[in-house]
């Protein structure tokens, strides 16, 4: 398959799993690592915004979640990661019930997260802020700066530089970056993409392939859903706080359904 961005330029091929980037450096697992099952959350009891959405993340995917504007796709990457309260369900990692453990806790277990906005400290230099990223753990700063740059070598080029003062798309670098810096066996993503230009979209698109391909696995929340269904192996669409359809990237992009509905005319022309 081979996805196409916003301008004339095609980006490389991809297969899941087998995209250029480092040797993957956990062995794959039979079976789903993160489950949310019939999750009903949101951020002031009475008021819903899922309604008993449900994800399961395989070791090694990288699975997009999509849907209209207020559909709960952020709800949902909150509740996993532990920001927001968890009504009813159940989330697990690895077999353990992770409901309502704090954001702490959670990267203590192998889960990172980017948020979309104000995801870097822009007063700090690059360095510093790829630091913070191993509050928990500083004696591997050397070992894992080295892995983060091998995937971001912009960050190694920047690192005195202050966060501040990069552009829209090199601050989501940081954050991603920062995020990678314990090593998390899954990444959580709320909207990579929004607010770059088109340049910086395709960028960061193959970026996060690379990223999967290097051994951790993804959940992506995207507004763009046309180019996250085109590198996801999985995807899941949500429709007012709910599980509205679900299947393969592939699938969903041919999808007459999720095309009318959720793609609009830009899928249709394809």
């Amino acid at each position: 398959m081979t996805e196409r961005g916003n301008g004339s330029e095609d980006l490389p091929d991809y297969v899941p799993g087998t995209a250029e980037g480092p040797t993957p450096r956990r062995p794959r697992s039979d079976g789903p690592i993160l489950v949310a099952d019939e999750v009903v959350a949101g951020y002031v009891p009475g008021v819903n915004i899922l309604n008993g959405c449900s994800l399961a993340l395989a070791d090694g995917e990288l699975v997009g979640v999509i849907g209209p504007n207020g559909a709960g796709k952020s709800t949902l990457i909150k509740a996993l990661f532990g920001l927001i309260p968890v009504w009813e369900g159940s989330i697990t990692f690895l077999g353990a019930d992770i409901t309502g453990l704090k954001a702490n806790k959670l990267v203590a277990r192998g889960i990172g997260y980017v948020p979309q906005n104000n995801n870097v400290f822009p007063s700090l230099t690059v360095e510093e802020n790829l630091e913070m990223g191993l509050y928990l753990d500083r004696r591997r700063f050397g070992e894992r700066l080295d892995s983060v740059c091998e995937l971001f070598p912009l960050l190694g080029e920047r690192r005195r530089q202050r966060a501040g003062s990069l552009s829209g798309g090199e601050r989501q670098m940081v954050a991603m970056g920062r995020a990678l810096m314990p090593d998390p066996q899954v990444l959580l993503l709320d909207e990579p993409s929004a607010g770059l230009s088109p340049a910086y979209q395709d960028e960061v698109f193959i970026r996060c392939r690379r990223i999967n391909a290097a051994g951790v696995s993804i959940v992506m929340v995207e507004q763009n859903a046309r180019r996250c269904l085109q590198i996801c192996d999985r995807a899941f669409v949500l429709d007012q706080g709910a599980n509205a359809h679900t299947g393969t990237g592939e699938e969903l992009l041919g999808d007459p359904r999720v095309i009318g509905l959720y793609l609009g005319t830009l899928a249709k022309a394809k």
